[in-house]
């Protein structure tokens, strides 16, 4: 799945993030990937990648401690910001995560649809992402986008121009 120099230069970047390099590390992340591409559920992973709940396992010690977003923030380097594009996208919840004790944390939250949760992504000039955050399905991109502001991007340049699309504009 991962050619042999892409691995290479990922596989540094996870050890300078304090990821043990297994045997297996690299089937672990190609697990990963797959399934974040196919958008399969953990239990249908292919037995070539090894036990499916050992993978989620590693998934959750890896997102628990923002080690997957601090290699994500890795590749954001010296973004175009003369525009930046911000937009959501609202994911209904399973079912089974109605029940969950801390749903604010898992990003889940009542909305027309039900429990949903929603992507909100922002990328630069060029189209190349550059943070998202999950929130509850509720939330507005205004809200998201006024916290990246002061958090996350106080020492970047302004920003000269944002779009955003029109419904999510209120409009």
């Amino acid at each position: 799945m991962l050619k042999d120099e892409l691995w290479f230069k990922l596989r540094e970047i996870m050890l300078q993030h304090g990821i043990y390099d297994k045997p297996n590390l690299r089937i672990i992340v190609e697990a990963m990937l797959y399934r974040m591409r196919e958008g399969c559920l953990w239990r249908d992973l292919s037995t070539d990648f090894g036990c499916w709940n050992s993978i989620y396992q590693q998934f959750n010690r890896w997102s628990s401690k923002n080690k997957l977003m601090d290699i994500f923030k890795t590749f954001v380097q010296g973004p175009d910001l003369e525009w930046r594009f911000i937009d959501g996208s609202i994911v209904k919840a399973h079912q089974h995560s109605a029940g969950l004790p801390n749903k604010e944390e898992q990003g889940i939250g009542i909305s027309v649809a039900g429990n949903t949760t929603k992507i909100h992504m922002a990328v630069d000039a060029h189209g190349l992402p550059i943070d998202f955050q999950i929130t509850g399905g509720e939330v507005h991109e205004l809200y998201i986008e006024a916290a990246r502001r002061e958090k996350r991007f106080k020492n970047w340049p302004m920003i000269e121009i944002y779009w955003m699309p029109r419904t999510s504009r209120g409009t």
